[in-house]
């Protein structure tokens, strides 16, 4: 495909939110479908529509990182063209060679599934997997590569497994985390409610009944609430040790595992269909979650600080998918939240960990520096 050459003129033209084209280098990129994922706001890129933004990337105050260049790449249209010279294509020995979106190979005509369109077609120098093909049996064969390569995000949707069944079950929207676990919440809320209301429920019945404690009912919200706060420091454990475990170059199926566990996210991380945890396999984690707390704290009080955990999960997943997707306002507790986790997939991918909240971080040693840290991307 020959190397569209655009003018200012026509390049200024594309100012809005919905057609927002800008200049870097002098090289033309659309980035319309980046507007409202940038962790800046919208109005940091829509004031500065259908201009340079080299100065603003190179900063001050901000220098966008590596990953961030890396990243804009992706909306490249064309360059722009030198003064005195006519809009349209150079001649065939000034062109770059790009390759076409959405261009199948063999591998994925043959296919028993078929790839999004937005997956380009394979440059094996660069992307070191094939798109055309699921990735989770691909990533392992990196092996020392894995790690870069994982921490170079890209806006192409991924696809693990073969099996549409198996990979459906890997996938979900959003809304499918409330509209499953918030009405067990609200179930289970009531029921232990009514429980404690008996006034059955006393502390330190397996110690002595002579001065066991009665437990009453007004106590369900503090042992919720302490459920909530008890899973923000399991969120961040979770995320540090599990989510960001550093697999051994030479073992492929921990590469493997990692990948599926989170460093998809990272490799794509506005895909939207795996911002979510999905409830089927999320059940399985619950009941895990359920059973360890019949055993450490059976009976009422450790299903009530159980109920707790399973809402603060529910704040968790959807406080997640609005730092990848959502506008809030700026100087917001959340606007100063999406900005901390965008440095943590760009940037600072061995600190930042927590997610609703950067509580965890200041104690375990693992904040990103403030500073490098800003309100923009």
């Amino acid at each position: 495909m020959e190397t569209r050459y655009l003018s200012l003129a026509e390049v200024a033209r594309h100012r809005t939110a919905e057609d927002c084209w800008v200049v870097h280098d002098r090289r033309v990129y659309d980035v319309s479908g980046f507007v409202q994922r940038h962790p800046g706001g919208e109005q940091m890129i829509v004031l500065r529509a259908g201009g340079d933004v080299g100065r603003v990337m190179e900063g001050p105050p901000h220098r966008h990182s590596p990953n961030a260049h890396r990243w804009l790449q992706q909306y490249y249209i064309g360059d722009l063209e030198r003064e005195g010279e006519g809009e349209g294509t150079r001649p065939p020995q000034q062109e770059q060679t790009l390759r076409q979106r959405g261009e199948k190979s063999d591998a994925e005509q043959t296919s028993d599934f078929v790839m999004d369109a937005r997956c380009k077609k394979v440059d094996p120098d660069n992307d070191l997997v094939d798109w055309n093909k699921p990735l989770l049996w691909q990533v392992g064969h990196l092996r020392e590569k894995y790690d870069e390569w994982v921490h170079q995000p890209v806006d192409r949707p991924i696809r693990l497994f073969h099996s549409d069944l198996i990979e459906a079950c890997t996938k979900t929207a959003w809304y499918m985390v409330p509209l499953v676990w918030f009405p067990i919440v609200l179930v289970s809320s009531w029921y232990l409610y009514s429980e404690l209301a008996r006034g059955n429920t006393r502390l330190f019945t397996s110690i002595t009944t002579d001065y066991s404690i009665p437990v009453h009912k007004y106590c369900y919200p503090i042992f919720f609430l302490f459920g909530m706060f008890l899973w923000s420091l399991v969120e961040y454990l979770i995320h540090r040790f599990v989510f960001h475990m550093n697999p051994p170059a030479s073992n492929y199926y921990l590469i493997t595992l990692h990948f599926m566990l989170h460093g998809q996210h990272h490799k794509s991380p506005f895909d939207g269909s795996r911002l979510v945890f999905p409830p089927v396999p999320a059940s399985l984690v619950v009941g895990l979650f359920l059973g360890a707390f019949h055993l450490l704290i059976p009976g009422v009080i450790g299903l009530s600080i159980f109920v707790g955990g399973l809402g603060g999960y529910v704040v968790y997943d959807m406080v997640h998918y609005y730092l990848h997707y959502g506008s809030p306002k700026k100087g917001s507790y959340l606007y100063g939240l999406k900005a901390y986790h965008v440095k943590h997939h760009f940037e600072h991918q061995k600190a930042g960990f927590g997610i609703t909240t950067r509580l965890w971080d200041y104690p375990f040693r693992t904040s990103i520096p403030e500073e490098t840290f800003d309100k923009s991307h």
